[in-house]
Order: structure tokens, then C-alpha cells, then sequence
């Protein structure tokens, strides 16, 4: 059985947390692990097979070192340019694995579900399993706590085993109406968006209903490149991929699709609400994240990165406090978070994409201040990692070092830079740095100039492919 873990989603519901280049199943909103790696984790315990992660070119490196931290270092991770939705992306895991063996089961997971119950859900793996084995293509349906509209439902049909029925039809998410009728009905599951099936079936179902998406997925693949770590994908043919998802392309199609009932304290944490519900609560339903102090105050979740954040009064309030972004919002409102993404987009502001700490390959750096003529970063470089030689048109460049010991090549010159020892780059001068030390080493850059821009730099040396 062979895991793929889906990993493109940007999570736009949970900002000023979840920003586009850095989304929320790379953050440790219920443990201190992201919930990538908690996926990856509590299915590791279902099989050993190294997995298969589907993820956008823009995460590829945030990817890889959240795996890197696992015992997983042989994962094959794949790169959309542009995501095309999961009917194609797990199409392209099922050619991968049908490549290493015709008769492969794949288990797919979206990476950032919570699943409380463990043992409820290893048991429901193991009845999905033997479906998978005896011929169905099978999801993952959960035991509906309440009426709830955000998420599809699936009508239960005949049933096969155990926990296991067929699929009589997959429901929108309705209205709250609906919903409630769905759960007085006592037939209707969440749908999970969980798989489990043999590659060679779901290929066999793909081209039966939707040919299309198997079509460009394999010439995608076909013309792929290996990347370091990574298999890009072909862009040029991927993107001719119907944008669709498993559940219209197949599921709701085809006549061997059943569904297994999961209930395992699950939830896809998808907005503020569902983040506030999963976590431990104080005695007045609050969840507080950080340095909060709070009197006064109920069923709230605050989350505060770098200062004190003190609350008085309120209730069924979320507070999300990061270093250039504030969110408060009542509970109810949560769903429309999204509305201020798409606006912060439109202005072409940064808030929307990056956080203010930016990940790279190398490490990360965090925009300290920003004047008119000059920018503050606080730069983090990794053991053993290096800052491709490069120079810059516009701007010169000022390095402290703060922590560790930095090699320095500046114009042809080998320099060692010591804590509390300084450099100076003026504009147009190659230089690069190095960490060889086997601890993250950290420097203050002063940038100045009259054009300050990420834009401004010449690589002469591209280790990374940025």
C-alpha cells in the first residue's frame, strides 16, 4: 500500500496564518508538528511504503524539509506548476505506482486533516483495505456529529460488511436545512476525501469516464523532469488537465465505488471554527496561542506570534495576531475570511502571500523594517547550506553576523565572517555565503538603495532553482 499525501491546497480560510506561499498544512496549528507531518506520521503506522506527495512548485522546499525531519527520506514528491485539482493528481500517483507494481493499493490522504481516535481510524483502514483488495474504489465516509455546511455528504447505499456500503450518491454541501434532514436520515456521511483503491482500477475507471484527465496526466509524467528531489511535472501538458475533482471525474461515475464509515474524531481543519473546536479549551471555552492575557471573556480562540495580546469581554471571538497581520473576526463570520484574501490580492499586497518570514532553501529570513530608502532582515542559513553567488544592480548590502560563523566569497575573496564581525557588499559586486558549521548560523542584512526589490537579483549559481 502506498501513501499519497495531497499537498496543494493554500488554505486561504485560515488567514493571516495560512498565506499562499506558506499554508496551513505546514503549520503546527494542533501539535508541534505541521500537520503535514502529522499526516505523514499517522500513516505511517498503516504502511512503510516511502509516499507519494502531489504538492505545488511553489512549496517544493517546505515540502521536502518537512519530510526531511521524518523517517521518510526516499518520498517521491511531485510538482504541479498549476493545480489542476485531485482527479488529476491522483491520477499521476496511480501511473507512478502502477510503474512499481501493477497490483499497488494507494492510500490518499489530503495533508491537513486531524484524526483524534487512532485506532478507530487504523481499523477502518484495514476494512478499506480488503475492499480495495476484493475490487471497489473506496472513500471514507465520517460519522456526522452534527449537521454541518461545509462540508459533502455521502448517501450510504447497500450494505457490504462491516462499516462498509455502497455508495448510493455523493451530496453538494447543503444548506443548513438540508443538512439537518441528512442527519435525522440517519444514511448520510461526511465525505473525507480519502481514498483508498488499486492504481490499476482507478486508470481503468479514469478512461472509462473522464479520458481526458489520463490523457494529460501521462504525457505530463511522460515529459516530467527530475529535479533534485523532485519530479516537475510537464506544465504545457498537465494544465490541459480537466480542473476537476476524483468525486465528479469517477466516484460519482462509476459502479464500483463503496464507502467505508470512519468515526475518529475527524476533522478537516478548514477555517477558524473547526481549528477552535479540535483544540483544548479552558473552563470558558477559550483556546489561547502565545503571550494572551484574557479576563472576562468566552468560547474565543487568540492567537498572538510576537507580543502580548490582552482580551477583555468578548466571546465567540477569533483574534489572530502575526507580525504584519491582525484578524478579528466573530465566529460566524469566519467562513468569509477568503473575501479578504481575494482583496488583498487584488491590491497586490504581500499579506495575502508571503508571511513576513519567508522560507527558502537555505533557510529563512524575516523583514525586520522597511524605510524608503533602506530594508532590516534577520537571515537564518542552515547547516550546510549556501546563498547562491549572485550580485545586485541597485542595491548594497550590509551583514552582521550575530550567531555562528559564515564563509564568505566576495568577488573571488574567501572571507570567514565571526559573530560580531561585519561586511560590506556594494551593489554590482558578486559574493555568496556558506554555512559549514552543523548549527543554523544568523546575520542581520542592511539593504540600501534607491530600489529595493527581490526582483533585484543576478544568480550567477543556482543550486536550488529559485
Amino acid at each position: 500500500m502506498i501513501p499519497v499525501i495531497l499537498s496543494g491546497g493554500s488554505g486561504t480560510r485560515l488567514w493571516p496564518l495560512s498565506r499562499s506561499m506558506f499554508p496551513k498544512q505546514f503549520l503546527p496549528l494542533t501539535s508541534e508538528r505541521s500537520m503535514f507531518q502529522e499526516t505523514l506520521l499517522r500513516v505511517s503506522k498503516v504502511t512503510k511504503k516511502a509516499p507519494i506527495v502531489i504538492a505545488n512548485n511553489d512549496h517544493r522546499f517546505v515540502v521536502a524539509e518537512n519530510i526531511r525531519d521524518l523517517p521518510y527520506n526516499k518520498a517521491k514528491i511531485v510538482l504541479e506548476e498549476k493545480g489542476r485539482n485531485t482527479a488529476p493528481a491522483i491520477a499521476v500517483a496511480s501511473l507512478i505506482a502502477y510503474e512499481q507494481d501493477p497490483e499497488a493499493i494507494l492510500f490518499v490522504l489530503p495533508a491537513d486533516h486531524t484524526i483524534q481516535n487512532i485506532d478507530a481510524f487504523y481499523n477502518a483502514c484495514l476494512k478499506a483495505e480488503v475492499c480495495a483488495r476484493e475490487g471497489y474504489l473506496t472513500t471514507f465516509g465520517i460519522t456526522p456529529e452534527m449537521p454541518n455546511v461545509n462540508y459533502g455528504y455521502i448517501k450510504v447505499g447497500t450494505k457490504i460488511a462491516d462499516s462498509s456500503f455502497y455508495i448510493d450518491s455523493f451530496k453538494e454541501k447543503p444548506d443548513e436545512q438540508t443538512a439537518k434532514q441528512y442527519i435525522d436520515d440517519g444514511c448520510y456521511l461526511w465525505n473525507s476525501g480519502m481514498f483508498m483503491f488499486k492504481a490499476s482500477l482507478y486508470l481503468e475507471e479514469l478512461k472509462k469516464y473522464n479520458p481526458n484527465i489520463l490523457l494529460y496526466a501521462k504525457k505530463s509524467l511522460d515529459n516530467s523532469q527530475e529535479d533534485m528531489d523532485f519530479i516537475r511535472l510537464s506544465p504545457s501538458d498537465f494544465v490541459k488537465c480537466p480542473d476537476v475533482s476524483v468525486d465528479y471525474a469517477v466516484m460519482e461515475k462509476t459502479e464500483k465505488g463503496v464507502v467505508v464509515e470512519l468515526d475518529a474524531s475527524w476533522c478537516d481543519v478548514g477555517s477558524w471554527d473547526s481549528l477552535w473546536s479540535v483544540l483544548d479549551q479552558d473552563s470558558n471555552g477559550n483556546v489561547c496561542y502565545g503571550d494572551v492575557m484574557i479576563s472576562d471573556s468566552a468560547n474565543s480562540y487568540i492567537y498572538s506570534e510576537h507580543k502580548l495580546v490582552s482580551v477583555l469581554g468578548i466571546e465567540n471571538l477569533i483574534i489572530a495576531d502575526t507580525k504584519d497581520a491582525l484578524l478579528v473576526s466573530h465566529k460566524n463570520n469566519v467562513k468569509d475570511v477568503k473575501n479578504i484574501v481575494d482583496k488583498l490580492k487584488l491590491r497586490d499586497r504581500p499579506e495575502g502571500k508571503h508571511h513576513r518570514t519567508v522560507y527558502r532553501p537555505w533557510g529563512h529570513y524575516d523583514t525586520i523594517d522597511v524605510g524608503l530608502r533602506d530594508i532590516v532582515k534577520r537571515i537564518t542559513v542552515l547547516p550546510g547550506r549556501k546563498i547562491s553567488m549572485q550580485k545586485h544592480e541597485y542595491r548594497a548590502e550590509h551583514w552582521i553576523m550575530v550567531k555562528g560563523t559564515a564563509n564568505i566569497v566576495k568577488e573571488g575573496q574567501h572571507i570567514l565572517l565571526n559573530e560580531n564581525e561585519s561586511i560590506f557588499i556594494p551593489k554590482g559586486i558578486a559574493h555568496s555565503l556558506e554555512n559549514k558549521s552543523s548549527d543554523s548560523i544568523e546575520l542581520i542584512e542592511v539593504q540600501t538603495g534607491d530600489h529595493l526589490s527581490e526582483n533585484d537579483i543576478l544568480r550567477l549559481e543556482n543550486f536550488y532553482n529559485e
